[in-house]
């Protein structure tokens, strides 16, 4: 099989488009997904295709991603797929019994969710690697500067799994005092992103694009909306 081949194997459950939607629909489930990769639940969620970087260019399918969004009466959980076409950059020892600083210099997949859509600037982030590190940081715009709480412990959870020609990533987490339980019809501002690859060439994909100059995730007024359903 040819790569062009493989690759259009690969991206056959991720669909194209030029004008992404700016709605993501959370289906509830009665089921738990801590830890299920490949539980049928997950198909109840529509993809989300995650194909431009965060200039609005579009990425090679190499780098695409797909993200599915459930949410149960314990938690909220997010899983990605992504086509995986260069060598995989993570840590060599991997820390997941605790916070992994920098990890968006890695390969990541990425949530940012403001539960309260009339103060888009407090949103929470929420990264895992394909080898389960994983961080969670809270985040405040002020108005000179975005200040970070590294304290912030939401006790979300990983699971994730390298194949040959892809990784699966999956954040589990639960309901809390900053995130609490919501309900059906209530909306939410979120985007999601992927980090893939090395320097000089590496990628930083947005569902949203921020279309900033440089990289950059953090700009709240791009986020899309989430919707429980």
């Amino acid at each position: 099989m040819s790569e062009g081949d493989r690759l259009a194997n690969l991206m056959q459950r991720i669909p194209q488009t030029r004008e992404p939607s700016k709605i993501v629909a959370a289906h509830h489930t009665t089921v738990d997904l801590a830890g299920q990769l490949d539980r049928p639940e997950w198909l109840q969620a529509p993809p989300v295709p995650i194909v431009s970087y965060w200039s609005g260019k579009q990425a090679p399918a190499g780098r695409h991603a797909e993200a599915r969004i459930l949410w149960s009466s314990k938690a909220l959980h997010v899983r990605f797929v992504c086509p995986q076409t260069e060598p995989l950059v993570v840590s060599a020892n991997p820390q997941t019994a605790k916070k992994a600083m920098g990890l968006w210099d890695r390969d990541a997949c990425e949530i940012f969710i403001a539960p309260d859509a009339s103060v888009v600037e407090r949103y929470f982030e929420f990264e895992a690697a394909p080898n389960g590190e994983w961080l969670d940081v809270a985040i405040q715009w002020g108005p000179d500067k975005r200040e970070s709480d590294w304290k912030f412990n939401s006790h979300m959870t990983t699971a994730a799994r390298i194949e040959s020609d892809r990784v699966i990533i999956a954040i589990r987490i639960p309901w809390n005092h900053w995130l609490p339980e919501p309900q059906r019809g209530e909306r939410w501002r979120v985007n999601l992103f992927r980090c893939v690859g090395s320097d000089p060439d590496r990628g930083y994909l947005a569902w949203q694009p921020t279309l900033t100059p440089e990289p950059n995730f953090h700009v709240p007024q791009a986020f899309g909306w989430l919707v429980f359903k």
